[in-house]
């Protein structure tokens, strides 16, 4: 039998790729795990925990705006500090970066720094040396990926916006996905005039009609300009701003301008094509439903390879990838009801079926819609005019709930709590004869009654 320096090879030191190490590790495997940049991937470092955080600022800004509705004189104008943010955001993200390290060292992981290249199916080079492993785990997430246009190097991408240099006092956003939309919240929050340049016609490609149209009445009530089927042709600078010409003939000054057009896996220079590991025409590893690709001894998980790109997939997927190579083989991975939030300004939370997908599935008359919008009790004192949509997608003849959605402050914690529910098979019934506690904007999805006609 062939013998290897490790059982396990992970290249990418992610949530997923940290999580399979960290697990291999403790179940008495012997694991490497190769990271280039900082512990912690995208998440940690230029993502989801960053942008809570800058969200979490940006939310401030309203409290601020809402306070006298319920009695509170402020001595003065609150005035934001984006240097002091992030300082703070980078002292959090370093004390992270820490842990992820601590958890590694107590597996007894053996972390390397450097950039991983395969040589083949079973050999990694890490600068100038190479390692055998039995198994190696492809988990090296994805990047921003940027259009080519004229003027493209006076842009920036997404992980370059939390340390801007100076916060920008007018701020372009390319592109209406949900990277897109939680930027153009929080800098518009935070105070900033925003523009947003979407080539759709809707914002959230990919999520319910009604969640797409309530954010974006939302958004536009905070201030912020949506520009719907628009593209930005060319950027250039003039004196201290740039100038970003729409295929309209408009165009628009910014401090900065934002890259959200999307994101691509990150395979690139890695050496995967030559040791006979297919990609797809993304880039992203083709895997299978044990996640291996096309060669045996590869696998891959997270947003590297061609599944659901979020966070808490691939930990899910990296457990079930260390159970199947050493443990006991039982545990799966569900990829239907996969709650997931997008951080804007009101937040937007869903799980299951958008409206028309479960028609799609079960025919046109085989679905039965639930929806509510309105004014949340905070806002009868607040003075803002935000309001708050809600919505169910219901299986007719089973009864199951099997789409939720809202759009509205808190959304991701409700959501959270509704996708247990929904995985259980909960039906409408269920639904309904669950108490709701008063007076919350959750228990509207246990008191919505009468369907929607149509």
């Amino acid at each position: 039998m062939a013998s290897y320096d490790f059982d396990l090879f992970v290249i990418g030191g992610g949530s997923g790729g940290v999580r399979a190490a960290r697990m291999a590790g403790q179940a008495g495997a012997r694991v490497a795990l190769a990271e280039c940049a900082e512990l912690g991937g995208t998440c940690v470092n230029v993502g989801c925990v960053p942008k809570k955080l800058y969200s979490y600022a940006a939310g401030y800004a309203a409290s601020f705006e809402e306070a006298p509705g319920y009695g509170w004189t402020l001595p003065e104008a609150p005035r934001f500090d984006w240097d002091t943010l992030k300082r703070q955001r980078a002292q959090e993200i370093r004390r992270l970066n820490g842990v992820y390290r601590k958890l590694l060292d107590g597996a007894g992981v053996k972390t390397l720094q450097g950039w991983a290249q395969l040589e083949d199916g079973h050999t990694v080079r890490v600068g100038q040396r190479n390692y055998s492993a039995r198994h190696i785990l492809v988990a090296t997430g994805g990047m921003p990926h940027a259009p080519d246009l004229p003027g493209r190097e006076l842009a920036v991408v997404s992980d370059a916006m939390f340390d801007l240099p100076q916060f920008p006092r007018r701020l372009l956003v390319m592109g209406g996905g949900y990277i897109g939309c939680e930027f153009a919240s929080v800098f518009r929050a935070l105070g900033a005039e925003v523009t947003l340049v979407n080539r759709g016609a809707h914002i959230l490609n990919g999520f319910d009609d009604d969640v797409r149209e309530a954010l974006a009445r939302e958004m536009g009530r905070h201030g912020i300009d949506l520009r719907m089927t628009a593209q930005v042709e060319t950027l250039r600078r003039e004196g201290d701003h740039i100038v970003a010409m729409l295929s309209r003939g408009q165009q628009i000054e910014a401090d900065t301008v934002l890259l959200a057009t999307g994101r691509r896996p990150n395979t690139a220079g890695m050496g995967l094509e030559a040791a006979g590991v297919k990609l797809d025409e993304r880039g992203a590893v083709v895997v299978d439903a044990r996640y291996r690709s096309s060669v045996d001894s590869v696998l891959a998980i997270g947003d590297v390879s061609s599944r659901l790109a979020l966070t808490p997939v691939a930990l899910a997927e990296a457990m079930v990838v260390v159970d199947q190579l050493f443990g006991q083989g039982r545990r799966r991975m569900r990829y239907d009801n996969v709650p997931t939030a997008v951080f804007t300004h009101p937040n937007v939370g869903v799980c299951g079926l958008t409206e028309a997908a479960a028609r799609a599935k079960f025919g046109e008359q085989g679905v039965r819609i639930f929806a509510t919008d309105f004014k949340a009790l905070r806002h009868t004192l607040s003075g803002r005019e935000e309001r708050t949509f809600m919505k169910l997608v219901v299986d007719a003849k089973s009864d199951r709930v099997v789409g939720l959605h809202m759009v509205g402050a808190e959304a991701g914690e409700i959501v959270q709590g509704f996708a247990v529910a929904m995985n259980a098979g909960a039906t409408k019934a269920q639904f309904d004869s669950t108490i709701g506690i008063h007076p919350t904007t959750a228990e509207e999805f246990v008191t919505m009654r009468e369907p929607m006609a149509g």
